[in-house]
């Protein structure tokens, strides 16, 4: 392969999600040559996962400003900026309209995994030419055959959601964990859609103390009430002290429906309709005929016949190991961003406003962005 002068070579962006195709927009305003990859057989593949759950955030937060003028060229008839989106509806009335725009549905590879990024021709060690070369990515296609792509500048827009934590509250799995794998949800389970077969009737534990876990247990009870035989159990951390200002500031709310989202979960605690156990850390993971028990440091939880694990994402560095990344020890996001985005510190409504300088790497002309620039932070919105 002969190395280009980076200069010419187009932007890659990784991951056709909402900050990568506004990325991708942004470039084709700027006058740039993106070249996009998208994991996933469609666009926005990561939200799928989560279509059947309504966001907190209205459309008018959500439809990205250079998209929106590339969609307005086509005739797009943009949806009401105040209502709220299911994450299929995001795909289906936004990102899926956009990425079929000849502009960018000629620069977009579906189905190609980008599994690594380095310098062309430089390791991690190499500095004396480096930032003037190319970077490589090394992509899998859909038929699993790997090929190299050249670009001048990489935005890692691949997300965080297909690597969620594990149960373990040391950041490491459960003893057991792996081998009930079968038994365990990661994410937001569609209970009262696809997903119904798997809850109704049975002994559900959902782990975790975010907006994520009051999706699933809200579904749950309603499940419930429709499907008996169906039980409740929430398992968090935190002391139960500390678990009511995650309800979220209710009608107050810098985000009415996420305050209405915590209200709905702190009535069903109060009335009783689901077993919430605080104070809990998972530490293992045993099958029995009879379920699954989880163990804590003194007490043991169960049996459950499923477990949602609402327990949060981190990212996958593993693409990137070969760029010189400055990310902070304990976020995992860029250096400069961490403190602006600690959720010791602050709450999705309380990040201050940020751009390119808090993105910034020693590895020149590399960022990682939307999501995954949050690392383990669970703060970011569209």
């Amino acid at each position: 392969m002969t190395t280009l002068p980076a200069a010419g070579l187009p932007v890659a962006v990784v991951g056709a999600g909402p900050v990568g195709l506004a990325a991708a927009a942004h470039l084709l305003a700027k006058g740039e040559e993106p070249m996009l990859f998208e994991a996933g057989a469609t666009v926005g593949a990561n939200v799928l996962a989560w279509g059947h759950v309504r966001l907190f955030s209205p459309w008018r937060y959500v439809v990205d400003a250079a998209a929106r003028a590339l969609l307005a060229e086509s005739g797009w008839a943009a949806p009401d900026p105040d209502a709220y989106p299911t994450g299929r509806e995001v795909v289906e009335a936004y990102l899926a309209p956009l990425a079929d725009l000849p502009a960018l549905r000629s620069r977009l590879r579906l189905g190609h995994r980008v599994v690594r990024v380095a310098r062309a021709g430089f390791d991690k060690m190499t500095t004396e030419g480096r930032q003037a070369a190319p970077f490589i990515l090394t992509v899998e296609g859909p038929d699993g055959r790997a090929q190299t792509f050249l670009a001048k500048a990489l935005l890692d827009a691949s997300g965080t959601t297909a690597t969620p934590n594990p149960l373990g509250a040391a950041g490491v799995p459960a003893i057991g964990e792996a081998a009930v794998r079968d038994r365990i949800f990661s994410g937001i389970p569609d209970v009262l859609g696809a997903h119904r077969g798997r809850y109704a009737g049975r002994r559900a534990l959902v782990v975790g103390s975010g907006h994520s876990a009051f999706n699933a247990l809200l579904d749950l009870v309603d499940l419930a009430d429709a499907a008996p035989g169906t039980a409740v159990t929430w398992a968090v951390r935190r002391p139960a002290e500390k678990l009511r200002p995650r309800f979220g500031g209710g009608i107050d709310d810098a985000l009415p429906a996420r305050g209405e989202l915590g209200e709905r979960v702190r009535r069903l605690v109060e009335a009783g309709r689901l077993r919430l156990v605080t104070g809990f850390k998972v530490a293992r993971l045993t099958a029995t005929p009879a379920g699954i028990l989880v163990g804590g440091d003194d007490e043991i939880l169960g049996p459950f016949d499923e477990i949602v694990a609402t327990t949060g994402f981190r990212p996958d560095l593993g693409l990137l190991s070969e760029l010189r990344l400055d990310l902070d020890p304990a976020v995992e996001s860029p250096r400069a961003l961490a403190p602006l985005i600690d959720p010791n510190v602050h709450s999705c409504g309380s990040v201050p406003p940020h751009g390119e300088a808090e993105l910034r790497q020693p590895e020149a002309a590399a960022y990682v962005v939307g999501m995954k620039s949050y690392g383990r932070a669970p703060t970011f919105l569209m």
